[in-house]
């Protein structure tokens, strides 16, 4: 489903950042875990099409990312890529709801206010629909991110620093919500992170 060869980047004059191969099947969870600085944002946003690769290559469903022009790139990550980034950056002025129906918007697959609501009924903020993103905890944005994340149904979901400014219970809580949305789309995961409490919670381990 996923799969990296000889993948680096450079920024400017700074020495590159050189990750191991990566192979993830359809359904799997997996844990890229690392310390700051060694890269695991920036493996993230090329894992996402954020950023380009200047080596090596990133397959997703047999299709080679880093080869799509820029308006292609923006149509496949629609349709197939899944992001949950450390900061939420929600519309404030938009209520819950209105910010999970941009998702589908601008993947150009219409409107979807069931499948909005069945997300949020399903991480248990299906209350908090109307509400502006300003008014919600910390922990209620997190499911947000979530569904945001997992509107369009993607292949693969990609989740940066999810759990680093949440104490055990709330992190053993979002890892499982993760998980099981994960698995009930039969999505791949990836979980990037220095939080070593997680490393019970994925059996599929890269440290960078």
């Amino acid at each position: 489903m996923l799969s990296t060869s000889k993948l680096s980047y450079r920024y400017n004059n700074e020495n590159p950042i050189v990750f191991p191969d990566i192979n993830c099947a359809e359904g799997e969870g997996w844990l890229a875990l690392g310390q700051s600085g060694c890269g695991k944002t920036t493996l993230l946003h090329l894992l996402g099409g954020l950023l380009k690769p200047q080596q090596g290559e990133i397959l997703i469903q047999n299709k080679n990312i880093g080869s799509l022009s820029s308006n292609e790139l923006d149509k496949f990550r629609g349709k197939n890529i899944g992001i949950i980034f450390q900061q939420s950056h929600f519309v404030r002025s938009l209520s819950v709801m209105k910010n999970l129906l941009l998702a589908p918007y601008f993947a150009n697959e219409g409107s979807n206010k069931d499948r909005a609501k069945d997300l949020l009924e399903r991480l248990n903020i299906g209350h908090k629909a109307n509400s502006k993103t300003n008014e919600l905890s910390q922990g209620e944005q997190q499911r947000v991110a979530i569904a945001r994340a997992l509107m369009n149904k993607p292949k693969l979901i990609l989740a940066d620093e999810p759990t680093s400014a949440l104490d055990d219970v709330n992190t053993n809580e979002v890892i499982q919500l993760l998980k099981e949305n994960a698995k009930a789309e039969n999505a791949t995961l990836i979980v990037v992170t220095h939080d070593n409490r997680l490393k019970p919670h994925f059996e599929n381990k890269i440290e960078l």
